[in-house]
């Protein structure tokens, strides 16, 4: 049993006991063992290989800036189909030369990155590269919404005017809380914690080469309670599921900005 959660810890390292469960259910099912996902809480409990809860939060938003900027067009929106809304955020890196930031976009259904870049600056160029390949990742053609921060990479000139060329229409947060995009915080989170995109790295080169390998992974075989434990590609490739949702929890009383929606609930 240990060897088949290690298997799977090789790509995904600390990926949760629920997902493995699930993850694992089939072969136990075929070999008899008798599990259930309690007994495998216990068995790693005792193997000391539960995966630990990591707090961190650093602000990469400068939304002080004279730039116009949208109205929020999700904060009560039901999410019910891939590609009704795009949830946009930019984390740090960290490597041996300086930090180096990771500009992301993500479907608020599905789960799944639409578009991504590496990149040593916070510049809006960066920013609008992960957009143009999330554009060139896009299935369906229906009515879009791209929701981000006030930073100023996503109110800048470029980055509007390659929105409004697609018909995509735009949505702002309306204060400096990660709360009020939550999705794609607890995302940066993911990446970080389960795919160990928090390590110092060597260079941009390495930087590189493990957000695509983490990303790939993340995509294609994560699977999501809120998904219905489908990885975001599977769940990105249909429109009949409805996607689980959870009661916030008082922010005030939270000390990490996303823990209201954990990665059991992801």
């Amino acid at each position: 049993m240990k060897d088949k959660v290690l298997s799977i810890r090789r790509q995904m390292p600390r990926l949760g006991t629920r997902k493995l469960y699930y993850l694992l259910k089939k072969e136990f099912k075929q070999e008899s063992i008798r599990m259930g996902r309690d007994k495998l809480f216990d068995l790693l409990r005792e193997e000391c290989l539960l995966v630990g809860k990591k707090r961190r939060y650093t602000k990469t938003t400068d939304s002080k800036h004279w730039m116009h900027k949208y109205r929020d067009l999700v904060k009560e929106l039901e999410i019910t189909r891939p590609e009704q809304v795009w949830v946009s955020d930019i984390t740090y890196l960290a490597t041996k030369e300086g930090y180096s930031y990771l500009h992301l976009i993500t479907d608020a259904y599905s789960k799944q990155i639409m578009g991504y870049c590496a990149s040593a600056e916070l510049a809006a160029s960066s920013t609008i590269e992960a957009l143009k390949m999330a554009l060139s990742k896009r299935q369906y053609n229906r009515a879009l919404i791209h929701h981000s921060d006030r930073g100023l990479q996503y109110c800048s000139a470029g980055y509007v005017k390659l929105l409004k060329d697609n018909d995509i229409n735009i949505s702002m947060t309306q204060s400096g809380s990660p709360y009020d995009n939550a999705i794609a915080e607890r995302i940066n989170g993911i990446l970080k914690d389960e795919f160990e995109l928090d390590a110092v790295f060597d260079n941009m080169k390495q930087v590189k080469k493990q957000v695509a390998q983490a990303i790939g992974l993340y995509n294609t075989l994560r699977p999501h309670l809120s998904c219905q434990m489908r990885t975001p590609e599977t769940m990105h490739n249909q429109a009949r599921l409805k996607i689980k949702t959870w009661r916030k929890k008082n922010h005030k009383n939270l000390k990490n900005p996303c823990d209201f929606i954990s990665s059991n609930h992801l």
